[in-house]
């Protein structure tokens, strides 16, 4: 009996974020979620009520980091979010420089963070002068000429 009633809770609790969507509902956050975490399924929930401009779709929201705090129950704006980090400050990362038939590859140190697509500064740990490229998908830094 106890054991039924439990599975009945997971699965209202499961179904609950799908079926609260069906509106013009706002999201919003089921949990204090850090800046620099990533939004998952279960961090995000209808809220009370509408508010203008606040994203309304669970999937807007999941898989990106938060830009800042989020607090349960306050609506989540665009603003509120940002592409994953791919590079931390003070991560150690490939830089590659090609320029032709010339590929250089060597190693560095992250002096911020960084998405794909983002431009970020990186130190030459062999010449530790300071360099900026774009963060790829694979987590290295390019250097263009």
């Amino acid at each position: 009996m106890i054991r039924r009633a439990i599975q009945a809770l997971l699965c209202a609790v499961v179904l609950l974020p799908v079926t609260a969507f069906a509106g013009d509902a706002s999201l919003a956050s089921t949990r204090v979620i850090r800046s620099g975490s990533v939004i998952g399924v279960g961090d995000v929930l209808a809220a009370a009520e509408p508010i203008a401009g606040a994203l309304s779709v669970p999937g807007d929201a999941i898989g990106l980091e938060a830009a800042r705090t989020l607090f349960p129950g306050r609506a989540i704006m665009p603003g509120d979010l940002r592409p994953p980090s791919l590079v931390k400050r003070n991560d150690l990362v490939e830089l590659r420089y090609a320029a032709g038939p010339l590929l250089i590859v060597t190693e560095g140190r992250a002096l911020g963070r960084g998405a794909r697509g983002d431009r970020i500064a990186v130190m030459n740990l062999a010449s530790r002068a300071t360099v900026r490229g774009v963060v790829t998908a694979s987590g290295t830094v390019e250097v263009s000429p």
